[in-house]
């Protein structure tokens, strides 16, 4: 999100008049309550503070908070235009949804602000308590998308240059002290296993070999961010891709999942937890919590009324069965789509991504799940804890 100013310049200025001072006093300080009030996320935050955790943000659409705006891409990986953002913000940050993000709702929860897009202009101050690297329509694989989405390993280099600019700031010692104090939140590989369903290709290599390729590229990016100093690590793993709108409607006549596109989910998801759980053998100091999205969207799309849902197949926002054609906001492909009243009630905002009100409930998953009836979808730590450990 871009983050609106919270002062206006004050001009020093000599005013006989105790009245004028006092009433530009209280308009000022309205405003200041105002804001505050709009959004805690907002408020001012002091990166400098030797007790901060940091949190660095990699990934794809689930997590892009608008990094996608400044590269020249196609509205396809795109999010900024209406209704995009309407729940929360009032207007499109470049977030897929119609509000927060899992990774907006974490920063709240560790009292943080707002963490920006790497890519999104302005004060690098803001950049000190963690940076959104994540981008829409990423994969594990540099060839998912490639040519219109900041691949995982250009995250990397991206997250190496500030790793740099803390060593200048903040000197060797305090940087790497900040480095490994830091949580490091993912959430990768579903478009490097929806791609070719979306796209009409055919995958060249089996299934497994895929997985393992992908699962590989992950591997390296973890211990390249081990090897600069990151420690604490919350993972998000792959829900349920075939089952998911946009999907589904590829199946034609039959109103079941894309079979193959949740078979590859569930095969990554094997994968990601046992390398999560060798890292954490070999790698000393190293903590991970896994979030089960993929078993978490399910239950929520089989008893939608029991987690406060009305909806759990068809989306919000897009038209077409389910409305699983990619078409919310008439800037895509197709310019037809439809709005519904309420994206509170919809597990899905458009055909391949979740409503704020879901993300909220996964974050509450992530952040406290270890101490909640849900504990099976999190662990071995929650991401509260990780926050917790120096």
């Amino acid at each position: 999100m871009r983050e609106s100013t919270l002062m206006e310049k004050v001009t020093k200025r000599t005013i006989s008049s105790s009245s004028i001072f006092f009433l530009c006093f209280y308009i000022f300080s309205s405003s200041i309550l105002f804001l505050a009030g709009k959004s805690a996320a907002k408020l001012s935050y002091d990166g400098d503070n030797d007790n901060v955790t940091a949190l660095f943000i990699f990934g794809d659409s689930f997590l892009d908070a608008g990094n996608n705006n400044y590269i020249n891409t196609s509205t396809l990986d795109q999010a900024n235009f209406p209704p995009y953002g309407q729940t929360f913000f009032g207007l499109p940050t470049g977030r897929f949804s119609d509000g927060r993000l899992i990774s907006d709702f974490i920063a709240e929860y560790a009292k943080l602000p707002l963490i920006p897009p790497f890519l999104e202009p302005g004060d690098s101050q803001k950049k000190l308590s963690g940076v959104n690297f994540a981008s829409a329509g990423a994969g594990a694989l540099v060839e998912t998308f490639q040519g219109s989405v900041i691949s995982l390993r250009t995250q990397l280099e991206h997250y190496k240059k500030v790793e740099r600019l803390w060593r200048i700031k903040f000197g060797k010692e305090e940087s790497k002290k900040r480095i490994s104090r830091a949580v490091y939140l993912i959430s990768i590989g579903s478009n490097d296993y929806s791609s070719p369903f979306l796209t009409n290709q055919s995958l060249s290599i089996s299934m497994s070999q895929h997985v393992d390729i992908v699962i590989g590229n992950l591997t390296t990016f973890m211990h390249e961010i081990y090897k600069i100093g990151g420690r604490k690590f919350g993972f998000l793993n792959v829900p349920d891709l075939g089952c998911f709108p946009a999907l589904r409607i590829l199946k034609q006549n039959n109103d079941s999942c894309l079979r193959d596109a949740s078979r590859l989910a569930n095969m990554h998801n094997k994968a990601l937890s046992s390398l999560l759980f060798k890292m954490q053998r070999q790698l000393k100091g190293f903590k991970f919590s896994l979030f089960d999205m993929n078993k978490s969207l399910k239950l929520r799309m089989h008893h939608p009324s029991k987690f406060g849902f009305k909806e759990g197949e068809e989306a919000c926002c897009g038209t077409g069965k389910w409305r699983g054609v990619f078409s919310c906001g008439g800037k895509r492909i197709v310019k037809e789509y439809k709005l519904c009243e309420n994206p509170d009630d919809y597990i899905f905002w458009d055909s391949l991504h979740l409503t704020q009100n879901t993300y909220k409930q996964f974050a509450n998953l992530i952040w406290n799940g270890g101490h909640m009836s849900d504990s099976l979808v999190v662990g071995p730590y929650n991401i509260n804890s990780l926050f917790q450990i120096s």
